[in-house]
């Protein structure tokens, strides 16, 4: 996993050229916690990179050009999923990021994303709702139409093909 994200470090250095490799990996080496998470987000088509720090910590958020494809079909979180009598998915996004060990995008970290690139042409994301958007069955996501990062509502419970979500790692 070091090697893949390596590459894709390199590849991708207009996401973090303030950063050097050999810190995030050594960093990475000090933390096996951190690279099973990065190992799933992998897994379920993330493409995890580094993409800044925020309190001296390395943030790796998933990267891959639309949602990724093993996080998809997703209700919001473990209530929208108890409420759903029919056609359930296989699971919620809450539940999902809490078992990988990373946290939902906010819509600023979402928006910041869109800066380093064009994410989301064809898909959307679950974003990280806020509690009282939540609290009245509703839940946030996000999606770049017309050059433009839109941020919608829908109703928690709802799940759809084309839509998934994007995780970040603090490490």
């Amino acid at each position: 996993m070091l090697e893949v994200l390596k590459a894709r470090f390199y590849n991708n250095m207009h996401k973090h050229s303030e950063i050097n490799w050999e810190d995030v990996a050594a960093r990475l080496e000090m933390n096996p916690k951190a690279m099973d998470s990065l190992i799933n987000m992998e897994e379920t088509g993330g493409e995890p990179d580094v993409v800044g720090v925020d309190d001296g910590q390395y943030l790796f958020f998933d990267c891959s050009d639309e949602a990724p494809a093993g996080r998809r079909s997703l209700c919001y979180d473990e209530k929208a999923l108890k409420a759903r009598k029919k056609n359930p998915p296989q699971g919620s996004v809450k539940a999902q990021a809490e078992s990988m060990g990373i946290m939902l995008l906010t819509e600023e970290q979402y928006r910041y994303l869109q800066t380093l690139g064009e994410f989301d042409l064809k898909t959307s994301c679950w974003i990280e709702t806020p509690a009282e958007i939540r609290s009245l069955g509703g839940a946030l996501f996000c999606e770049r139409r017309y050059n433009t990062v839109f941020t919608f509502h829908n109703g928690a419970d709802s799940y759809y093909s084309s839509r998934g979500w994007r995780g970040m790692l603090k490490v």
